[in-house]
């Protein structure tokens, strides 16, 4: 037991004494991603997108450091589906494959880890609180769950289990908490402004490297968005643009506090919804930091792009990615 916890602490306090893995802010993006919107009942959505994370930007909180030798992408392919049971119940559910990939290079050499595999998913129930149709306002409350689908004990090329950030799943049982409105002005009922706040209430994995525990921090994400239609010839055109802030909590390790996890980030994120078929519709956009404050040295996203396509089965089209 001693000698799995010395290893485990070695490995999470690298960046220190071997000079090697720093702990990183992005990776799998579950609750990035959840946020379908339904316009009335019995409407089902499929939504399958591909989301690209560059993380090469290496911080000590604000002051950014001169080194490139670490890069961390996630690939991660996103399975959205939804159905609305009446104008106030609905489902969502987000499942996802991963690949992460970490790599470090230091005196021409280059030190490659990787994983691969079914990552952890989401199911949350959401009830619609006010559907206000002389205001154009509604509000909406959402319960849900992470499920621990994936993998969280890949190894390296050497057999050594890799460090819980670099697994494809966590093996713990989260809490979603989901809180979201939308509102149209007489001004322009077209244009649909947005805010959402969804909180991750974190478990813990009590077989981290076989016997010890490990817990990610609390997350919680808040957007505020606006989006508009244009229809250009006859293709229906949705930009959009939202800032994002997030704020995550420390990991625990044997319930101690992490270094070099954890912080505060603010994002802008432009997106573009084109409806390529009568009942499917095109979606990118893009994520870019505009604030980083990570606690102590950590990579932090450089750039993300989330691009796919959703298919309304019973209803009109409707944007996927409305961050």
């Amino acid at each position: 037991m001693k000698f799995r916890l010395l290893l485990v602490l070695l490995c999470a306090f690298a960046p220190f004494g071997l000079n090697g893995q720093t702990c990183c802010s992005g990776g799998i993006p579950l609750s990035n991603n959840i946020g379908l919107e339904f316009s009335g009942g019995h409407v089902a959505s499929v939504g399958l997108s591909y989301d690209f994370n560059n993380l090469n930007t290496l911080k000590n909180e604000t002051e950014t450091l001169n080194d490139d030798s670490r890069l961390r992408t996630t690939h991660s392919i996103l399975l959205n589906a939804g159905y609305s049971f009446s104008d106030r119940f609905s489902v969502e559910g987000l499942f996802t494959w991963v690949n992460q990939r970490r790599l470090i290079t230091q005196f021409d050499q280059e030190n490659l880890d990787a994983t691969s595999g079914i990552g952890d998913a989401i199911v949350v129930l959401r009830y619609r609180l006010i559907k206000n149709l002389e205001k154009n306002f509604n509000l909406t409350l959402g319960l849900g769950t992470k499920m621990p689908l994936g993998s969280s004990t890949e190894t390296s090329e050497q057999g050594i289990v890799l460090n819980a950030d670099l697994q494809p799943g966590s093996n713990a049982w989260d809490l979603i908490y989901l809180l979201s409105a939308t509102k149209n002005f007489d001004f322009r009922p077209s244009m649909t402004f947005t805010t959402r706040m969804v909180y991750r209430q974190t478990g813990e994995n009590d077989t981290y490297f076989g016997d010890s525990t490990y817990e990610f921090g609390n997350d919680i994400q808040v957007y505020l968005g606006v989006t508009d239609q244009f229809l250009i010839k006859k293709t229906l055109i949705n930009p959009g643009l939202t800032l994002k802030y997030r704020n995550a909590q420390k990991d625990k390790l044997q319930n101690i506090d992490l270094p070099n996890t954890g912080g505060d980030w603010l994002f802008i994120m432009p997106s573009l919804s084109l409806n390529v078929f009568k009942n499917t519709s095109f979606n990118v956009i893009a994520e870019l930091p505009l604030y980083a404050r990570p606690d102590g040295i950590q990579l932090t996203p450089t750039y993300r792009i989330t691009t796919g396509f959703l298919v309304n089965l019973f209803n009109k089209p409707q944007s996927i990615l409305t961050n």
